[in-house]
């Protein structure tokens, strides 16, 4: 796999000595070596229902997910003089009224990001959910406006998006040309910001099964997703302009029962996997049950590289 030196991590912007700002204790943000573990407990990781960990390619931002009071916000911590900002949410429609948003991606610059939201309007669940984007002016997060057909419908669920280099956009739905229940879209990103018709991955991508969160390398020379009835995660490289058949990704990674696993998205050197997991209530299998949320890494590089 080929990536742009701008993706290269160095092990000294992750490790980080634990200090305090405000009380507020800083993250300890080290690369996993042999096994996964829980991304910056106490800090990401808490009491809370957290998912969703993605940082932008400098590696100096940092968002997730978090339920707070039923709302689904993206929180947002930033690395400036050596030190994390305590983490905040950042509210991309009414702070007043219940919304949701997450499963966010960002652009290369890190200026633009998509998600999965649900708006205030539409939460009463006579919608499906859509894809949002903001845009970050002068180093604030501005609110979110939903991306136009042929993207969003207002019949259609769209899930999950990824954005890679080139601006388009990956996602899921459950449109019509379906090989049954939700399958993995790609939309072509146009020069004035549009977007043209998504094209359906096919197999052995798409299924007749729900196929499952999907991540896209920013070169698209591979990808990760859960796919429907399998437990963990599945790599799939791109041969000849063609997907090929899914390989499970034998990465150390402890699958209990009683757990979801899902949101797969890899860090920007391409070689460690940060993925969520999330428990329900037995008797309440949907969102309102989840009881527990957490994001784990593990190094994925015998996968991704040469």
């Amino acid at each position: 796999m080929r990536f742009s030196s701008v993706f290269k991590i160095s092990f000294l912007w992750f490790v980080l000595i634990v200090s305090c700002r405000n009380s507020q204790v800083q993250p300890n943000f080290e690369l996993p070596a042999n096994k996964p573990q829980l991304i910056a407990p106490n800090f990401i990781n808490t009491d809370s229902v957290e998912i969703n960990v993605v940082f932008n390619n400098a590696m100096d931002e940092c968002f997730f997910m978090r339920i707070v009071n039923k709302h689904f916000l993206i929180f947002h911590t930033e690395l400036k003089q050596k030190k994390w900002s305590k983490p905040e949410p950042i509210y991309m429609f009414n702070k007043d009224s219940i919304s949701h948003a997450i499963d966010m991606t960002l652009t290369q610059d890190g200026n633009t990001m998509y998600f999965l939201g649900v708006s205030p309007q539409d939460i009463t669940g006579k919608n499906p959910s859509d894809i949002y984007k903001s845009e970050k002016v002068k180093g604030k997060w501005q609110k979110a406006s939903k991306v136009a057909y042929p993207v969003s419908t207002d019949e259609y669920v769209e899930s999950y998006p990824i954005v890679v280099a080139d601006g388009s956009l990956y996602f899921t739905s459950n449109r019509p040309d379906s090989f049954g229940g939700r399958d993995i879209y790609r939309a072509q990103y146009n020069e004035n910001g549009t977007f043209e018709k998504p094209e359906n991955l096919g197999p052995p991508i798409s299924t007749v099964e729900n196929d499952g969160t999907t991540y896209v390398s920013p070169d698209e020379q591979f990808l990760v997703t859960t796919p429907k009835n399998s437990k963990g995660f599945y790599i799939s490289y791109k041969r000849d302009n063609k997907w090929q058949p899914l390989k499970f990704l034998d990465v150390g990674i402890n699958f209990e029962e009683g757990w979801v696993y899902m949101c797969p998205y890899v860090l920007p050197d391409g070689k460690h996997l940060i993925y969520s997991r999330r428990y329900n209530n037995p008797n309440d299998k949907s969102w309102n049950g989840v009881e527990k949320g957490e994001v784990y890494w593990v190094d994925i590089s015998r996968y991704t590289t040469n």
